[in-house]
């Protein structure tokens, strides 16, 4: 995994050509998978439209009609009549609550900081949804995901999106050679603008629809208040503490907090302090300064690879969230599908619970979660 890979060109511009094939698209009545359905009617697949009701934020939390989960069948039904292509929609509502909300819930509640997008796709997205497109006998499962894929060596990877601002690659790490080979991102190699125009050009309506930036399932981004909903607030107030070990003041819950927080404390110092550490055992809240931030070292779980699991030390470009830039690393194997990651200089925000992604140039080649 060492170095650089050679790859062969996107397999989405090829897989097309010969035989007609059959693709289900996920669609959500945005333009991202309204566009991917139109772009492969147009390149001659037998297209069809698949929708998935997978929370109702609106009976739950009494979000009115506004509430955007509840129009997303609808919506996706409208793009489809507009394609004339034939349209599905399944209830995965439970599933969800069971493998992504009570995760979520769980998550906050033990001092990590959940991925639920990056548990979706692996579960949901590319787990259920998938073994119903092939329920329906497609040879493909398209999203509109901004990433695209790669062979080499009779492997697929995930190859970073065109769009640097839009690329999702961060959260597929999870998926395997077998949900690979029945993929399609014909959004890869196009900009966020691209993909606007096209809506455009088929005269999809939803060319200049606003996206939304939060959680499918909190469209108001008010997580705190999803968790006290769903969760109940719990006795995990306590203390938050200075590294030195003085004690600062006292917190409504840990849930409330993340690694590398500096709004929101409610204390004072000589110094901006950050969130640095979570103790839910004790339930504390450790602050610092933000030199205590950094690490050099952190530990990986569940850890997942493209291909073989490594049994030697390699290095490698690392991304600990999103929003992070990938950067130098050795990652060393452990027992138990575990890995000690090291890196060439300390990082800070390291946070529990969140993924960590390996690369080779624009490759997704694995990745874990940190302990």
């Amino acid at each position: 995994m060492e170095g650089s890979i050679s790859v062969e060109p996107s397999l989405f511009c090829y897989m097309g050509a010969g035989v007609k094939k059959r693709v289900v698209v996920a669609m959500s009545g945005g333009v991202d998978s309204s566009v991917t359905a139109a772009l492969l009617k147009e390149q001659g697949y037998e297209v069809l439209g698949l929708s998935m009701h997978h929370w109702d934020a609106c009976a739950k939390h009494g979000a009115g009609e506004s509430c955007h989960t509840n129009n997303v069948v609808a919506a996706a039904q409208k793009v489809a009549g507009q394609l004339h292509i034939p349209f599905y929609s399944v209830n995965f509502e439970s599933d969800f609550r069971r493998q992504i909300i009570s995760y979520f819930c769980s998550e906050y509640f033990t001092g990590r900081t959940p991925n639920p997008c990056a548990v979706c796709n692996k579960k949901i997205k590319f787990g259920l949804l998938l073994d119903k497109a092939l329920e329906l006998q497609a040879d493909y499962l398209a999203t509109g995901h901004y990433v695209s894929l790669a062979q080499q060596g009779g492997q697929r990877f995930i190859r970073k999106g065109a769009d640097q601002n839009k690329d999702q690659s961060y959260f597929l790490f999870t998926l395997n050679q077998q949900q690979l080979s029945h993929c399609l991102f014909p959004l890869g190699e196009l900009k966020k603008q691209q993909v606007r125009e096209h809506a455009s050009r088929f005269g999809l309506q939803i060319a200049e629809r606003d996206e939304s930036q939060d959680i499918c399932f909190i469209p108001d981004g008010d997580y705190v208040n999803f968790l006290e909903q769903e969760c109940g607030s719990g006795k995990v107030d306590g203390e938050i503490v200075h590294v030195s070990g003085k004690v600062l003041g006292r917190h409504q819950g840990i849930y409330r907090y993340t690694i590398g927080q500096r709004k929101g404390l409610g204390i004072g110092w000589t110094e901006p302090l950050y969130v640095v550490d979570i103790d839910a055992a004790r339930k504390k809240v450790i602050v610092g300064e933000k030199q205590n931030l950094s690490r050099t070292v952190m530990l990986l779980e569940q850890c997942c690879w493209v291909g073989s699991a490594p049994t030697q030390p390699f290095s490698t470009l690392c991304r600990i969230r999103y929003r992070h830039t990938e950067t130098p690393a050795t990652v060393e194997p452990l027992e138990g599908s575990r890995a000690r990651v090291i890196f060439d200089s300390p990082q800070s925000g390291i946070t529990p619970g969140q993924a960590a992604v390996f690369y080779a140039d624009d490759l997704v080649i694995g990745g874990g979660w940190i302990q």
